[in-house]
């Protein structure tokens, strides 16, 4: 039986669909989005050396302008600050504030929630089958000329 390629990439839209969902519904609480909330867990794990937009960017593969979009609004609710770093006055380094800090463990979560209801029932070796197939499709994505 051959598979359907094209069935399978629309699952795999559709699973993003509904976990961005899902998530939204487990943060809602902190007044963040999916995509806020995973920024800015991301911006703290970076600690007290903060980030930069374009660090950002090649981690998430958010476009620029989307990063943007959802920095101004963390920024605009008191999550991150930006410091613009004495190298180089163009360049902007992204901070956690302490309301980020206060933020964290809700987050934490919210974040862990949904992906134990997106993985319950699956055994620790078809977790470890998934992840590794799903880090080949990343790789494949990701290979020169594909980006």
């Amino acid at each position: 039986m051959e598979v359907d390629r094209r069935a399978l990439a629309l699952q795999n839209r559709q699973i993003s669909i509904r976990m961005e969902q899902l998530t939204d519904r487990m943060v809602e609480r902190t007044g963040l989005s999916t995509a806020q909330a995973h920024l800015l867990m991301r911006i703290l794990r970076y600690g007290p050396e903060g980030t930069t937009l374009t660090q950002l960017h090649r981690q998430c593969g958010y476009s620029m302008a989307a990063l943007s979009n959802i920095l101004k609004r963390l920024r605009k609710g008191g999550y991150v600050r930006a410091e613009t770093t004495e190298a180089d006055n163009r360049c902007k380094r992204l901070y956690a504030t302490e309301q980020a800090e206060q933020a964290r463990a809700a987050l934490d979560r919210a974040l862990q929630s949904s992906c134990e209801t997106a993985f319950r029932g699956f055994t620790e070796g078809e977790l470890c089958q998934l992840e590794a197939m799903q880090t080949r499709l990343l790789q494949n994505l990701a290979s020169p000329g594909n980006v």
